[in-house]
């Protein structure tokens, strides 16, 4: 390294202090840690495993209940240590082990129902889509199953109101799959997701049982230029049982509610409630069609 580059170097690292030392991005003098995301992933993955014991991970599937605790035990100090990094300045030192021990042994306990749940959910891709041919092709290579699992352990997170975490893992998953389901919004059984990509789901928003949505729906708010006024309050839709939802429909608004057993054709824009068993759909644009033989060539 020559003279010229050193100083290059050096001159950088002092402007670079300078903007550490200004800047509110992290209290450097607490030298507090932020969570680590591959640990996060990494606690995705045991729960991946645990949730479809045999599909997943090397671990051999012998006694259920030895499996689940091996898995357990694992996971168990992993997230108690992020819960514990990610409550640092949020709650007083003094509780906050016993805090982070709280949350993630609740976390824990919700564990055998949110599996229940997405057991439900295979069946409702395997239901819902003639090209799925069984529940293992389901459970493997399924990007919208895949965001679901995601999203329903996220949400326990988000429930215990445990900072970051939450969404560490579902931009984990929107990342992988074009998919993004904020962990806030509430979901219920049977939820399906064909293709998926680009659908967005937002905080707020209330998904019932037996919903269908395929890619590209969008299910947001009217408005956001309020910014972090807004925060708490209903700002994307209600979606009632038994709901489909058909590609690159969007839908927004706090107030609209999508009734029960109602259909939503495809590119289809909501912004007013739909009333229960209802088809609503978009005008057919006009589609104006030229025969080659009379069209100018160049």
């Amino acid at each position: 390294m020559n003279d010229m580059t050193r100083d290059a170097i050096l001159g950088a690292s002092r402007k670079l202090a300078s903007n550490y030392e200004t800047q509110d991005i992290l209290d450097t003098s607490l030298k507090v840690n932020l969570p680590d995301r591959q640990v996060v992933y990494s606690i995705m993955d045991d729960l991946h495993k645990i949730s479809f014991p045999g599909y997943f991970g090397t671990e051999k599937y012998l006694s259920g209940e030895a499996y689940a605790e091996g898995i357990l035990v694992s996971l168990y100090e992993k997230l108690r240590t992020q819960i514990k990094i990610a409550l640092v300045g949020k709650v007083a030192e003094e509780v906050l082990k016993d805090r982070a021990e709280e949350l993630t042994i609740a976390f824990i306990q919700q564990i055998p129902k949110v599996q229940e749940l997405l057991m439900k959910d295979v069946e409702a891709q395997l239901a819902g889509d003639p090209a799925a041919n069984s529940k293992d092709e389901v459970i493997l290579a399924y990007p919208g199953l895949y965001t679901i699992f995601v999203y329903r352990y996220a949400h326990i997170l988000y429930q215990l109101e445990v900072p970051m975490l939450p969404r560490i893992m579902s931009e984990y998953a929107h990342g992988k799959t074009g998919i993004d389901i904020n962990p806030g919004a509430t979901i219920g059984e049977y939820f399906f997701i064909d293709h998926g990509t680009g659908i967005v789901i937002g905080e707020t928003a209330v998904i019932g049982n037996g919903v269908k949505i395929y890619q590209g729906v969008t299910l947001g708010a009217l408005s956001t230029r309020k910014g972090q006024a807004l925060s708490g309050v209903k700002r994307h839709p209600t979606i009632e049982d038994d709901v489909i939802i058909y590609a690159n429909a969007t839908i927004l608004g706090g107030d609209t509610v999508v009734g029960r057993n109602a259909t939503v054709a495809g590119n289809t824009f909501v912004t007013e409630s739909i009333p229960a068993d209802a088809k609503v759909s978009a005008m057919m644009p006009e589609l104006k069609v030229k025969m080659c033989r009379t069209c100018d060539k160049k």
